[in-house]
């Protein structure tokens, strides 16, 4: 049953439209069951019904005609109850309901699985029988396993109309990923299809169909030609049968074959790799469908064929520089720093990832540099959205394909007043961030990147609160030098000198890895990263502890701050790289002031450690992305389960205050680096609780800044004793909207949400 399933799955895949994907459902599920009736209904949620929308056993005129409420016949109550119904006897319950258009009085036996995905019930699947029959439990575990894996496929064609074919211009779609950098954007998708994947290659319309089929002949050519010469060079290696394998490669690449049909869906009207990759998909499903295990086993050489035509077509993309639109919104599978640095920042405005982090490093890139981005958006149609006008909103992480006129007015508001807010903003930058009742709340940004605006950022903080250093190791092709690494953290402790700047120690693992020593692990968040890694490899640490060192000879506003400890023993063994460092340097002759030395506060284990910490560093520094992932236990990059993760759940809450209270007993120096400071009512509660520094990317300070200035002290204590009595995350963040609104400052968080 298990091979079934996966055939059927593959087929629903590679469905060309949605009624394709049902038909395809109704009919192998009907086979593979042997029974005499297969249905599917959806839920149609505008209508608040469940619809027939295709069956193999009623009678078809009955499609789209017969609709029923949830809670109506056994259909209805399969939905309601979101549960399975199982019966031999169907017409003697009494929720039986009897439609003359389906023709079902014949049929006795009936067994009803909810369609579900992410909590929404998105239909029904239903099979059916004349004679009675109890469907037994591996009929049952059939279908409910069915079910589960078409939701994602339905989901994702019911958002959007069809299956792997280009929206049209019919309808609104909405995706949702993660938040990764606020911000709203409207503009035209530029879909970037990973190379030599055949099932990520956009659908485009040829402007030059004979050049299209030129490129296509070329491009077997080629492979032609590295097939023969690789079997030449195997010869005297294989034998005669593996040999003749390379023929049959040979043959399939012969214009009577593959080649005439891709040119056929060419004069079609499909460009040469869209053409390429729907021949070779239809073939493979084929091929893995018919009984004869030799042709089943042919379908991976079809699809390796595939790809390597594919890497040719590919080679010299249709899309040039002058052809990316000016408000360029970057879609692709994964983005990469590389892919930036192909579209003109003034042109890319925005950055849409179906997979990605929030704190990887195209994130952390494009939140300096004030992209909005989402990503993880895994339902996304990426073969579908090429220059497809959208929204992005990156303060709720969702994607408007083809918005109406409406909500393109709203999201146009929402952005001219963001640009008149961050205007008005601008003219109190240089002022401090002192409140009403004169308490001063330092400010620090985050950094990790070549800033070009440190004179217009430096008079505005009391300096870097974050400086990422893995950065400088992600984007070279091994550990950089001891030399290297002290160039770079001297530009950064010289562009800002005499202001204090926070070095992080490297920090791998988790979703960051180096390309050049990469961590493979099944729960990478609760493995081997932070100063896991460096104290396992002491000869990286002590590199960096002494360029980091050498760097601040002559500056002395270093601090060193390590991450992910969760025990005594690793800050006692750091603290000895550190000894060691500095008694090593000064054999050489330099004269160093020993640096500050404080820990991250990311894993909760260290809340109970508080005392012991303070005896051994000068500071803390409060993680509070991690921190809140840890105690929620919720991986805030995985899409499935982003939702759950929120700063403002009471827990995390209460640990923050409960943390900023014992800092100040114990006197050790506390700062918050986490988005909830970026965030104005994140900063206004941390400030309340007790927290000295707020640290941030540049460009949430002007908020921020906004934000501390118009209240008093007190009254973020007070709004702290508010927040922490409410029992949800819902109910916080709409106490700050109320307080907010009472204040003023409503125009500070982030705008209104036009979700439809």
């Amino acid at each position: 049953m298990l091979d079934v399933l996966r055939r059927i799955v593959q087929e629903v895949n590679g469905a060309r439209s949605l009624e394709a994907a049902l038909a395809t459902v109704v009919r192998r599920v009907r086979k593979a069951m042997h029974t005499d009736v297969c249905s599917i209904y959806l839920f149609d949620p505008m209508r608040e019904r469940l619809v027939l929308k295709d069956t193999i056993g009623l009678r078809t005129q009955a499609i789209g005609l017969v609709a029923l409420r949830l809670g109506e016949g056994l259909v209805g109550l399969v939905a309601q109850r979101e549960e399975t119904l199982n019966l031999e006897n169907a017409p003697a319950h009494p929720y039986f309901r009897y439609f003359k258009e389906t023709g079902e009085e014949r049929f006795s036996s009936f067994l009803g699985v909810p369609i579900i995905h992410q909590r929404r019930m998105l239909g029904v699947l239903v099979v059916q029988q004349q004679e009675k029959r109890r469907y037994d439990e591996g009929d049952e575990a059939f279908l409910i396993t069915m079910a589960a894996q078409l939701a994602g496929v339905l989901a994702h064609a019911i958002a959007t109309g069809t299956l792997n074919q280009p929206t049209r211009a019919d309808g609104m779609a909405m995706f949702k990923g993660i938040a990764a950098s606020p911000g709203v954007v409207i503009g035209e998708a530029l879909a970037i299809a990973p190379l030599a994947d055949l099932d990520s290659v956009p659908d485009l319309i040829p402007t030059d169909i004979e050049g299209e089929i030129q490129r296509l002949r070329e491009a077997i050519d080629r492979v032609r030609g590295e097939m023969r010469r690789t079997g030449e060079r195997l010869a005297n290696r294989i034998s005669v049968q593996e040999l003749a394998l390379f023929d049959a490669y040979e043959q399939m690449l012969a214009d009577t074959a593959l080649g005439q049909e891709v040119e056929k869906r060419i004069l079609e009207g499909q460009w040469a790799p869209g053409a390429l990759a729907d021949v070779v998909r239809r073939h493979v499903h084929y091929l893995e469908r018919v009984d004869d295990d030799y042709l089943r086993e042919r379908s991976a050489d079809v699809r390796d064929l595939g790809r390597r035509i594919l890497t040719h077509l590919q080679e010299e993309s249709p899309r040039t520089i002058s052809t990316i639109p000016p408000h360029c919104i970057l879609v692709a599978d994964e983005i990469s720093v590389a892919m930036l640095g192909e579209v003109p920042r003034e042109k890319l405005a925005g950055l849409v990832s179906i997979s990605g982090s929030s704190t990887s490093h195209v994130a952390i890139l494009a939140r300096a540099m004030g992209i909005p981005t989402v990503l993880g958006m895994v339902d996304l149609p990426l073969q579908r959205l090429n220059d497809a006008p959208v929204i992005l909103d990156g303060h709720r992480g969702r994607l408007f394909v083809r918005p109406d006129i409406e909500l393109t007015r709203q999201y146009q508001e929402q952005i001219n007043e963001e640009r008149a807010l961050t205007e008005m903003l601008e003219h109190e930058q240089h002022l401090p961030s002192v409140t009403s009742d004169g308490h001063t709340m330092a400010l620090m940004v985050n950094t990790g990147l070549t800033l070009d605006a440190v004179a217009q950022l430096k008079p505005r903080i009391a300096g870097v609160g974050l400086y990422r250093t893995e950065m400088p190791f992600m984007i070279t092709e091994r550990f950089p030098s001891e030399q290297e690494q002290e160039r770079l953290y001297r530009e950064q402790l010289q562009d800002f000198a005499p202001l204090p700047v926070t070095m992080r120690t490297l920090d791998i693992g988790g979703d960051k890895d180096l390309p050049y020593f990469p961590i493979h692990e099944a729960n990478p968040f609760l493995g081997w990263r932070g100063v896991r890694v460096t104290l396992d490899h002491p000869e990286v640490l002590i590199v960096q502890l002494r360029a980091m060192l050498r760097a601040s000879v002559g500056y002395d506003n270093l601090h060193i701050l390590l991450p992910m400890i969760t025990n005594i023993d690793e800050v006692d063994a750091a603290l000895r790289l550190l000894e060691r460092a500095l008694v090593e340097l000064d054999e050489e002759g330099l004269i160093i002031t020993p640096p500050r030395v404080g820990v991250m506060l990311e894993v909760p284990a260290t809340l109970y450690q508080l005392d012991a910490l303070a005896a051994r560093v000068d500071f803390f520094s409060v993680g509070s992305n991690d921190l809140t992932q840890y105690l929620l236990a919720v991986d805030r990059n995985n899409p499935r389960v982003a939702e759950l993760y929120d700063a403002c759940h009471p827990a995390v809450l209460a640990a923050l205050a409960r943390l900023a209270q014992e800092a100040i007993q114990l006197k050790v120096p506390t700062s918050v680096c986490g988005e909830l400071a970026s965030d104005p009512g994140g900063a206004l509660l941390l400030m309340g609780m007790g927290f000295e520094v707020l640290s941030m990317n540049a460009p949430s300070l002007p908020k921020v800044r906004a934000a501390i200035r118009r209240v008093g002290l007190e009254q973020t204590r007070t709004l702290v004793e508010e927040t922490l009595k409410l029992p949800t995350p819902a109910a916080v963040r709409g106490h700050l909207t109320m307080r907010f609104d009472e204040w003023g400052l409503a125009h500070l968080l982030p705008p209104k949400d036009y979700q439809r």
